[in-house]
């Protein structure tokens, strides 16, 4: 890749501050797609400690989307294109989420209690807002606002990964795509997967914008009139770097031909 960047939170004291939480690579990248990963990291900064919770439970699911991370950097050097990545935990504050809803600060992640999140008061929710949310988000909106004014920016691509078991359930699909609206990207994609005829491609599945996991693509992509897509693998088929490439060299192409057609 070109280059990283850092986009760092605003001025606090030391015992206050947290690390950078929006990492940008490849800025210069020529490719107009513009990929995310919210869930990039299971980094807790220091002020919250473990969350009250173990080692096994925060290299889980629940504090990040295992493997997500290392596909979309890949798609980043195949495409050329840049990426924005979260460099926080979403046990912080899930930055897939509006900040006023319900799970945007979980206190429990499908079965596990997070005791750090308990009983917060205001302005323990409004520092996070700010400083994790707001600066993530906000370094997105500069971003690709100067992008599209320079003619690069023609589809949102965000990077995901779920479990293939959640609560007892079991998940038959490889990979998802979820969408909304705007379904041109997502069909593209579709159609350029299922000339593998073992793949199972949910789409809109394992989870849809019904389950409120599409805020980024909304906030980034619609209101823009980008044509957005979800992409969620499953993290038993990422878990090693040669998987993760595996997947992103099936997925470049794609998205590659996907982007020409808008």
């Amino acid at each position: 890749m070109a280059h990283a960047s850092r986009v760092a939170f605003g001025q606090e004291s030391a015992a206050q501050a947290v690390a950078p939480v929006a990492r940008i690579e490849n800025p210069e990248g020529g490719s107009p797609i513009l990929l995310i990963c919210e869930h990039a990291s299971n980094h807790l900064p220091a002020r919250y400690g473990t969350l009250g919770l173990g080692p096994a439970e925060l290299e889980s699911h629940i504090a990040w989307d295992p493997g997500a991370l290392g596909v979309a950097k890949e798609l980043a050097h195949l495409l050329d294109a840049p990426l924005i990545h979260a460099a926080v935990s979403r046990l912080v504050l899930d930055l897939n989420r509006e900040p006023s809803a319900p799970d945007s600060i979980c206190t429990i992640s499908e079965r596990t209690p997070i005791p750090g999140n308990l009983d917060l008061d205001e302005a323990e929710r409004t520092f996070r807002v700010r400083e994790v949310y707001d600066a993530f988000h906000d370094a997105i909106d500069v971003f690709a606002d100067a992008r599209k004014a320079a003619g690069q920016l023609a589809a949102i691509v965000s990077i995901h990964s779920f479990t293939p078991v959640y609560r007892d359930v079991s998940r038959p699909w490889q990979i998802g795509l979820i969408f909304d609206r705007d379904e041109r990207y997502a069909r593209s994609v579709e159609a350029g997967l299922k000339r593998d005829p073992a793949l199972a491609v949910g789409m809109n599945e394992p989870y849809s914008p019904a389950d409120r996991v599409f805020h980024t693509l909304e906030r980034h992509a619609e209101r823009r009139g980008l044509p957005p897509l979800m992409i969620e693998i499953r993290n038993d088929l990422i878990r090693t770097q040669d998987e993760q490439a595996l997947w992103a060299r099936r997925l470049a192409p794609l998205l590659r031909e996907g982007a020409r057609t808008l």
